[in-house]
């Protein structure tokens, strides 16, 4: 598995870890931003993190029937772990400003469901999530990420296995610090507000 350092590396490598001023999906600024697009438009080095992530998954979830998760950031994410671990890997969409199963994806009753994706902050997407597949009478069995920026924050239930847990501070756009308020703030993310 890879360390920390070694992690953190690959993410700068990448351009996937981002100074500045940032307005995340979620509607809090920040002063760094996880592109993990950026990420995964490398496969070699995207790859490594995978690996690393896939078998802190085998360690801590070792039984389980399906991946999901959510579009877009979490489906390159979820696929290539589905790959590694053999395991079925479903994708939700939002229609109507809410997920949804389409493309014939099923979760069936009493199944064991995983859902990864790219950034846990807050935690909506994958609670957005957990509820389809609450809805269908399966049974959630935790959640992966590359990175864990929620600081244990998030109002998810289940356990979260993550490549990277990651301190980065989140204010609310009437809080700014005064370092962060004199930068322009920009909206990298691909959900809109």
């Amino acid at each position: 598995m890879l360390s920390l350092e070694e992690s953190l590396k690959i993410l700068k490598e990448t351009n996937a870890l981002l100074e500045g001023h940032f307005i995340l999906s979620s509607g809090l600024h920040s002063p760094q931003y996880v592109q993990c697009a950026q990420l995964m438009s490398k496969p070699e080095k995207a790859n490594k993190i995978c690996i690393s992530l896939s078998k802190k998954i085998q360690i801590e979830f070792n039984d389980f029937d399906v991946i999901l998760s959510p579009a877009m950031g979490g489906i390159v994410i979820g696929y290539e772990i589905g790959r590694l671990l053999k395991k079925e890997t479903i994708f939700s969409e939002r229609v109507g400003g809410e997920f949804k199963l389409r493309r014939d994806f099923r979760i069936n009753k009493n199944q064991k469901v995983l859902i990864i994706e790219d950034v846990i902050t807050t935690g909506k997407s994958s609670l957005e999530c957990a509820k389809l597949v609450k809805e269908n009478g399966a049974n959630i069995i935790g959640y992966a990420c590359i990175i864990d920026r929620s600081n244990g924050k998030s109002k998810l239930e289940n356990k979260i296995v993550s490549q990277v847990s990651l301190n980065i501070p989140t204010y609310n756009k009437d809080n700014l610090p005064k370092n962060l308020s004199k930068i322009k703030a920009i909206k990298p993310g691909s959900r809109d507000l």
